[in-house]
């Protein structure tokens, strides 16, 4: 089955982190989201890759120039972001005339159920949610087939929703041309409506399903990925470190003596840690990141060449490219009132839906010695602090 993933957006919901990444491209345990997505496609049936880029297209054709997937990858360019349909029109002329999987370059499938919808086609994949009029619902006839989609309904026909991933009837290539919704983009619910008039489209249960739209998703992300991982020790590991559970040490990481790190963990290639830190929960350290002497990390992403040098706390936290915590720095990731912290995005205070969330760093963030930074606060690419400082604000 030919498989269109989106990969041309840039995520501005997930700022600081996309300041200069595709949302696509963000880390999860050790490989980009996209490509997760498309090793989780051809594992489902996918025979051809047509990738939409758009955003820093260039970092996503190189990621992929370099992989061996086993089957063709093609690129399609989405200049403008017009929305969904517009995207899969940019890679239509590449399209045979045969049906066609759609998938969302920044959002994770569980195998199985994506292997269902290409068995389905034409279908939609369904998830079931507590709160459904904040997605795209769909409307099921009674023999559980779709009849339509309605966005953000404030009384939900179901609670059943749009997962986002389609397998498309071959004639949907002449429906793309859709007029713009009130958003001002051509959308993809268009072409499915079109496709429950025409045929019987499947709602297909995924098991799993986690659209990954704002920062600390990343987090939930990474612990989805962390908890089917094998343990698998290639890099250099003193004897005098201590690891415990599904860990991955990369070839170029090093483990230094002193260390305990409680998996699921994953410590890239350059990656280094210790002596005597102390990694726990699921925690993702990218290629070149430090942890030092006596600093704990738990439940962290931790990006390419981020630092945390000496005596500092991270928890549930993302750190960006190159971001240098100095000596002391601590991270608060638990309120005291019992609620859930709450965190900007676009400018609105949103519910994070999380008990513990520690700080997002967007890229080269630097902090002082002894710098404290409480729940849910967000430092945009190169924010700096003062020694001693208490951060309780984004900036």
């Amino acid at each position: 089955m030919q498989t269109v993933v989106l990969a041309a957006g840039r995520g501005t919901r997930m700022r600081p982190l996309t300041d200069e990444t595709p949302k696509p491209m963000l880390p999860v345990a050790g490989r980009p989201l996209v490509e997760r997505v498309v090793r989780s496609a051809i594992a489902a049936g996918a025979s051809r890759i047509h990738l939409v880029v758009g955003y820093e297209a260039d970092a996503v054709r190189e990621h992929f120039d370099a992989l061996d997937l086993g089957v063709p990858v093609e690129f399609a360019v989405q200049a403008e972001q017009r929305g969904t349909a517009d995207a899969v029109r940019a890679a239509a002329d590449d399209l045979d005339d045969a049906p066609f999987v759609v998938l969302n370059g920044d959002v994770l499938y569980d195998r199985e159920s994506l292997g269902a919808l290409y068995a389905e086609a034409p279908a939609v994949g369904s998830y079931r949610v507590d709160n459904p009029s904040s997605y795209g619902v769909l409307e099921l006839d009674d023999d559980g087939s779709v009849a339509g989609v309605v966005e953000k309904p404030a009384d939900p026909p179901s609670d059943v929703i749009n997962t986002g991933a389609y397998a498309f009837p071959a004639a949907a290539l002449d429906w793309l041309d859709v007029a713009d919704s009130e958003r001002g983009e051509a959308e993809l619910t268009d072409v499915l409506q079109r496709a429950c008039e025409s045929f019987s489209v499947a709602a297909v249960p995924f098991e799993r399903w986690l659209d990954v739209g704002r920062p600390w998703e990343l987090l939930e992300a990474n612990e989805w990925a962390l908890g089917e991982i094998d343990r698998r020790i290639d890099g250099d590991v003193s004897p005098d470190a201590t690891l415990d559970g599904p860990v991955v040490v990369e070839a170029g990481a090093t483990v230094k003596s002193g260390v305990v790190i409680e998996g699921p963990a994953y410590v890239d290639a350059g990656a280094t840690v210790g002596p005597n830190a102390y990694v726990r929960g699921a925690t993702y350290l990218g290629p070149g990141a430090k942890v030092g002497h006596a600093v704990e990390v738990k439940n962290a992403v931790l990006r390419a060449g981020a630092t945390v040098g000496h005596l500092s706390y991270v928890g549930d936290s993302v750190l960006g490219r190159d971001v240098n915590f100095g000596a002391g720095t601590t991270v608060a990731n638990l309120r005291h009132d019992g609620e859930s912290v709450r965190a900007t995005v676009k400018g609105e205070r949103v519910d994070t839906g999380r008990r513990k969330l520690g700080v997002i760093c967007g890229d080269e963030v630097k902090t002082a010695i002894d710098t404290a930074l409480n729940a849910g606060v967000m430092l945009s690419s190169g924010a700096t602090t003062t020694p001693s400082e208490s951060v309780t604000r984004d900036r």
